[in-house]
Order: C-alpha cells, then structure tokens, then sequence
C-alpha cells in the first residue's frame, strides 16, 4: 500500500547521484542480496553521502560528526519502521536496549536508552547533584556536565588540564569529598583528544567510585586504535559505582536522531530511570538496533577516518604547529592565532571549524571529514595559518 512520502521516494529526495543514476534505490537493496563485494558496496554508498555533503555548503568540521552518516542497514531500518511513526509504546526500546547490552557484554538490565548521551549526563546530574551535592570535571572537557549542573545550582570544581592535555587526575582527586555528588571523566578528553594512560586512569575511577559516583564518557571508544586502551565497562561489571557513557552519535552516525547509553549496575539504572524526561522515538531506536548491528559500517568508517585523520595531523605538523596526539574523529592544535580569527579564516575558504575553548584561545579543534575533504583543507591551512 503505497503513502503520499513512499520510501522509495523518501529515498530519492535524500539521496544523490553518483555518475548521472539515483544510487541509493540500487544499493540498499543489493546490501540485503550480497550480489556485490561490501567493501564495493559500502564505497558505492558512502561516495554517494558524501556528494551529497559537498553540495549542501560549506564543510562541517565542527561538530565531530561522522561524515558518512548512518549506514545504509540504517536508514532502511528506519524507512522500514515509518508505519510505527503514530503510535505509543513501541517494542523498539525494549529490543534497542537488549542489543546494546548484548554488544557490549551486559545484562539488559545494566543498560538505559537515553535521548542522545546529553540525557544520560543530566540525569546523572540530577540523581546524584541532589541535596546540594557538589560536581567535579576537568576543564576544559565536554561541557553538558557543568553546564547543566550551574544551572541546577551545584558547585561545579573544574579542574584545569595536566601538561598533556589530559585530566589531572591527582588535582580532581583531591577535589572530593563527602559532599561530592559525582565525578565526570571523558576519555579520551573533547576538545583535546586526548587519551588517558590505562592503568592510572583505571585506578583513579575504581578509587574514586568508592567515595562517589564516577561517569566515564566514553564518546569515542570505536575510534580508538591504541590498542593499551580499555573501556571501564568491566569496573561496571565487577559491581564498581561506575556509570559509563557511549552513544549512536558518532561512530554509527545518527547524531540528529538522538540515542544515548548508560551502562551501570542495575540499582544505578534504577535511580537514573526516576530522572528521565522522555524515550526516544521508534524509528530512531529501528536505526540504531541496526546500526549495532552493522560490523561493516563502523569498520569502514573507523578506516576512512584513521586515513582523513592521518593527513589532517601531517597538515598540522607540516605547518609546525602544536598538536595533541588524537585517538577521535577530531583533532586540537594550537593555531598561534585566536581561535574566532582562524574560525573566520576557515569559514571564508568553505570549512567550518570548532569554537574556541578557553582558556585555550588560540587552539582550535577541527573534527575529521572524509579523506578528500582533509585533502582540501590541508591545502588552505597554510593561508589560514599565514
């Protein structure tokens, strides 16, 4: 029974060409029969994405978004799941959240489904700020945290940066106490990229967590290649007062459809449950279940970006400007400039680039685009730089 918005019209209006023919009526379809090697067809698909990003403006490399977007297993779930857009109550949530914890290695139960990882910070902020319970960050970090929590009236103790870019971890150490409601680590850090060394880190979150509550925002842990890197799901499991943070926004794409994760010990779940505002809508969840799913497409794009990231780095380096060493899809170097000037730079040449971070106000971070796309921007650095 067709609609007035088919899917295969809804897939042509946000499709392109790629040689003069629709691609994506073609390739989706090839995806489910196999007739095609995947690498093929993942490229096939992907240049068609990124045609399609060339022609809406200038460049966006601000937002440490995936450039290839959702993967096509994806965006059929959620055409596929169109008819469930008018009622309440789907299945998708409960199915999206025992996929998540069966990809991770967990019991549902460890596992909520948030709108996007934004939620997953506040209500954090919300059960274990209350009572006037203070806050601890490093600064800068990702913001949501502090953000959220001076407008709820907490103390917030930012803690600045250690030499390398990373947290502090004896400084944020020594900011708790009793009256310290939770402690926010991102790792590896946003806006700096970097990646903490294991074995410190680990120690601080399992010491920590016996005092308070620690949220380790694990954002980008698809991107990571260092292979001493691990993940603190395993101090979850050990029954550790730990909650770790991942989300669908970046590796698998879907940023604009908003699904988050808390990983945590059932009783933790619980209490961030009480202070949820909403579920995301089903046919988010349909993508995202498929979008786990998919091995293909994150390895793809984890390939794509180690590529486009390399020669954004040689860029950098060339120019003999400071830079962290980055384990994400984005990049922070100390352009000599203010932050805002080289933001304009960037914009007048058709790239749009991260805001300043202070106090690092001559730094600026620079999320990772396709390979082609890093290509065109290694050759205005030098005038942007200039």
């Amino acid at each position: 029974m067709s609609s007035p918005l088919s899917r295969r019209a809804w897939l042509r209006t946000t499709s392109v060409g790629v040689g003069g023919a629709l691609l994506m009526p073609s390739v989706l379809p090839a995806l489910g029969r196999r007739t095609a090697p995947i690498d093929q067809e993942l490229e096939s698909y992907a240049r068609a994405v990124a045609a399609e990003r060339a022609a809406a403006g200038p460049v966006r490399l601000q937002s440490n978004e995936n450039p290839f977007g959702m993967s096509p297993r994806a965006k059929q779930a959620l055409m596929d799941a169109w008819d469930e857009h008018n009622k309440y109550g789907s299945p998708a949530i409960a199915l999206l959240r025992q996929t998540y914890a069966t990809h991770v290695g967990v019991p549902a139960e460890y596992v909520m489904v948030t709108q996007g990882s934004n939620e997953v910070i506040c209500t954090a902020a919300l059960a274990f700020g209350i009572d006037g319970k203070e806050l601890v960050a490093a600064d800068p970090t990702f913001e949501t945290l502090s953000t959220y929590g001076t407008h709820m009236g907490r103390t917030v103790h930012k803690v600045p940066l250690n030499p390398a870019h990373g947290h502090d971890l004896n400084a944020m150490d020594q900011r708790i106490t009793a009256n310290t409601g939770l402690v926010f680590v991102c790792n590896p850090n946003n806006p700096t990229g970097a990646l903490m060394p294991d074995a410190p880190l680990r120690d601080f979150v399992k010491s920590a967590s016996k005092r308070t509550t620690v949220l380790v925002d694990e954002a980008y842990h698809e991107y990571v290649t260092d292979p001493s890197y691990r993940s603190m799901i395993d101090l979850v499991v050990q029954g550790e007062n730990v909650i770790v943070l991942r989300t669908a926004s970046k590796i698998h794409g879907l940023a604009g459809c908003r699904i988050g994760f808390a990983i945590a010990h059932p009783d933790v779940i619980a209490r961030l449950e009480g202070f949820k505002t909403g579920a995301p809508n089903a046919l988010s969840a349909r993508a995202a279940i498929a979008a786990v799913n998919d091995v293909d497409w994150p390895r793809y794009c984890v390939q794509q970006n180690t590529e486009a990231r390399e020669i954004l780095r040689a860029a950098i380096a060339a120019s003999g400007r400071v830079q962290t060493p980055s384990q994400t899809n984005f990049i922070f170097f100390d352009a000599q400039r203010p932050t805002n000037t080289v933001r304009k730079a960037c914009e007048e040449r058709g790239f749009l680039v991260g805001r300043a971070f202070p106090p690092y106000d001559t730094w600026v971070r620079v999320s990772v685009g396709t390979p082609d796309e890093m290509r065109a921007f290694a050759r205005v650095l030098p005038e942007v730089l200039a």
